[in-house]
């Protein structure tokens, strides 16, 4: 006996079959969201370097412009016009300053002539000048002819170019130069043994600031030329005074140190040498 096709059973399974057929059909071209973790970022914009994210010092009592400049081996005329200061290089007690050397030539020496630059600064704004003085008032730091600090003397110096050098004190170099680690020579001697100047110039600083060197003073001969005497005894002469070659300026002793000795640095443009370079043989 033959069974009769239920056709609502055939209904549903049609149905069914069409429901699935969509349901792959619709499937097939979804994708879930995929997070490319190789996509290229845009790149951030380097820190911007302000002047208070710059290596600085602040300035302490009995600092000079020289003196910083030697305690961290730049050239002075830079430490300058990096800070804009112009001559006769002024600097107050708590002013902070960029250490940071800019990428610009050291001005180059004016002309040889006996200049005041201290004295136009000082004169009242609403002064109205005479032509005389009218050349004078607030030269540029790029003038570097005129001392770095009022002079205790009215004499001018001769800055001229270092024919000669001398030996700053008689005895034995007990510690020899090195790039890195010492930057210049001890010599040996006797506590009150005379230390003379190497060459003509004029003090630039006097005192104990620079940890490490004791009664320090540090002589300007020329716009590229430094030398150094640590560890003296007595200082002699003072900030602003012209020396001679061969003058004496202090007296040999162990300030700073446990020895006696006097430390001694030249400096050119200033970056130290080897002192040994340019002193005559003996």
């Amino acid at each position: 006996m033959r069974t009769q096709a239920n056709p609502r059973c055939d209904i549903r399974f049609l149905a069914g079959c069409l429901v699935t057929a969509l349901l792959v059909a619709c499937g097939g071209n979804v994708r879930a969201p995929v997070e490319d973790r190789n996509a290229a970022r845009a790149p951030q914009p380097a820190p911007v370097q302000t002047l208070s994210t710059q290596p600085g010092y602040t300035v302490q009592r009995g600092d000079t412009l020289y003196s910083i400049a030697f305690r961290y081996g730049l050239d002075y005329r830079r430490l300058a016009a990096a800070n804009k200061i112009p001559l006769p290089y002024t600097i107050y007690p708590g002013q902070r300053l960029v250490l940071l050397e800019r990428d610009q030539p050291a001005p180059s020496p004016a002309p040889s002539r006996p200049t005041t630059v201290a004295k136009p600064a000082a004169q009242p704004a609403a002064k109205v000048p005479t032509p005389a003085a009218k050349k004078a008032p607030a030269p540029p730091p790029a003038v570097t002819k005129a001392s770095s600090t009022p002079a205790k003397t009215g004499s001018s110096v001769d800055l001229g170019p270092v024919r000669s050098w001398r030996w700053p004190s008689d005895g034995q170099v007990i510690r020899h130069y090195s790039a890195t680690v010492h930057k210049g020579i001890d010599i040996g001697g006797a506590r009150g043994d005379p230390v003379i100047a190497v060459a003509a110039g004029q003090v630039v600083y006097a005192g104990t600031g620079i940890v490490g060197l004791g009664e320090l003073l540090i002589i300007k001969h020329n716009e590229q030329y430094l030398s150094a005497y640590g560890h003296n005894e007595r200082l002699l002469v003072g900030e602003g005074d012209s020396v001679s070659a061969g003058q004496k300026i202090a007296e040999k002793g162990s300030s700073g140190t446990d020895s006696v000795r006097l430390h001694f640095e030249i400096r050119r443009e200033g970056k130290p040498i080897d002192p040994l370079g340019v002193l005559p043989r003996r």
